[in-house]
């Protein structure tokens, strides 16, 4: 019997002591890491190398592809994705068969600045890498507590990672000073599970409603040219409409990625395939301030910042313009402005403070001068040649001080503040 009460007493009273000294020995007041997010046109173009090279669309069940990582761009995703999902930094280092990962994440909803400073060390072995420590903060957690957490955490959150899977996927991960290399075995059922990963079933039923107000508003339009604003509005509309019965932000989001799918012509079948099944809605060409491009340009942007933040939206502008330079329509900064400005709207549509707002705003009707600043008077058609020798490349002074005369125009937009 006293077995059983002093059981119940150390249930009751040391466990949570236990927990509490864990958590007082995880948490920190200060960063161990604090580093910018920077995403750079060249890692967007070796990204997007690395993606052509392994489109699954064009691998057959069964095949093996190697994708190699340098460290570099190693460390800048893992940094990128600490900022932008942690509230914090991360920094990666390899060595020959080992990688250590080192990153400051912020502890959310707190009056006071805490962060989860973790250290952990990877050691190369067959199929996928041992890990061999893990500290945060003072605190050292046992290995099997975070294999226990990998296998088990993402069902108790209710998310369907499907890592057994994921095992089969991945055959052997090489370890170097200068790389990571993956080699991966393709299998039919992988993209499926990407699919659910990427966008879970609730976000699917989302995403079908506004492409069912797509298709009812793009058929009220007997013309072939239609303002961005046209489509915009109603969506948001709606968006507004369902955000009392759901979170604001995922409403948001889904209504901008239907419109970037449509301004671009793209079918939204490409990424989830039961939409074929669905009616699809009459194609027209999407203008903001009379142009197509800006329209293009405006919703990307704003997509991306809403789904996976300004940075990178704004590298992914600058590598289209970078490229346009060297051969195709030329440098143009009218179309980083209308980049800026899709990033600004990106922006407020996933922020907490401002997604309801924008809602408002934009549902209760909005012109295209709200969505845009004025442009005519920008340079655009640059050569990479003009382009570097009026303003000195993308590191050049002049081009800076361009890039604050875009900024301040798209801030004085009573939209965006």
């Amino acid at each position: 019997m006293r077995f059983f009460f002093k059981l119940i007493l150390l249930t009751l009273f040391g466990l949570p002591l236990i927990l509490a000294a864990a958590v007082f020995l995880a948490v920190d007041t200060q960063p161990t890491i604090d580093r910018a997010a920077e995403v750079t046109p060249s890692s967007i173009e070796r990204a997007k190398r690395i993606l052509a090279q392994n489109d699954p669309r064009k691998l057959k069940s069964g095949m093996r592809r190697t994708v190699t990582i340098s460290s570099g761009d190693l460390d800048l995703a893992a940094n990128y994705l600490a900022h932008r999902y942690g509230g914090g930094s991360a920094r990666v280092g390899l060595q020959s068969g080992s990688a250590q990962i080192a990153a400051s994440i912020g502890v959310p909803r707190l009056p006071v600045s805490l962060y989860f400073n973790l250290d952990t060390r990877l050691v190369e072995q067959a199929p996928l890498p041992r890990l061999e420590t893990l500290r945060v903060g003072r605190l050292r957690v046992p290995s099997w507590i975070v294999y226990w957490a990998i296998a088990h955490g993402p069902k108790l959150l209710g998310l369907n990672l499907q890592t057994e899977s994921w095992n089969k996927i991945i055959r052997q991960v090489n370890i170097t000073k200068r790389a990571i290399a993956i080699t991966y075995e393709w299998h039919e059922t992988t993209l499926k599970s990407l699919r659910s990963i990427v966008v879970p079933s609730e976000d699917q039923e989302r995403i079908a409603s506004y492409q069912e107000l797509l298709v009812s508003v793009a058929k009220k339009f007997d013309r072939r040219k239609i303002s961005l604003v046209d489509f915009l509005v109603p969506l948001f509309q709606l968006a507004r409409e369902r955000t009392p019965h759901s979170d604001a932000i995922d409403e948001n989001r889904a209504a901008i990625l239907v419109l970037a799918f449509y301004v671009n012509g793209k079918s939204l079948e490409q990424v989830l395939p039961q939409m074929k099944l669905r009616q699809q809605p009459v194609q027209h060409q999407v203008l903001l301030s009379q142009r197509d491009d800006f329209a293009k340009h405006f919703i990307v942007s704003a997509a991306l910042a809403a789904s996976a933040g300004s940075p990178l939206a704004d590298a992914v502008g600058l590598y289209k313009e970078i490229a346009d330079s060297r051969g195709g329509s030329g440098f143009s900064f009218n179309d980083i402005a209308a980049d800026r400005a899709g990033v600004r709207f990106g922006e407020s549509a996933a922020k907490r403070t401002t997604a309801k707002q924008l809602q408002a705003k934009v549902g209760a009707g909005t012109i295209e001068s709200d969505l845009i600043p004025a442009t005519a008077d920008l340079p655009e058609y640059l050569t990479e040649a003009e382009f570097k020798r009026r303003f000195g490349g993308v590191d050049g002074v002049e081009y800076k001080k361009m890039m604050a005369e875009i900024e301040q125009r798209v801030a004085a937009l009573p939209l965006y503040r």
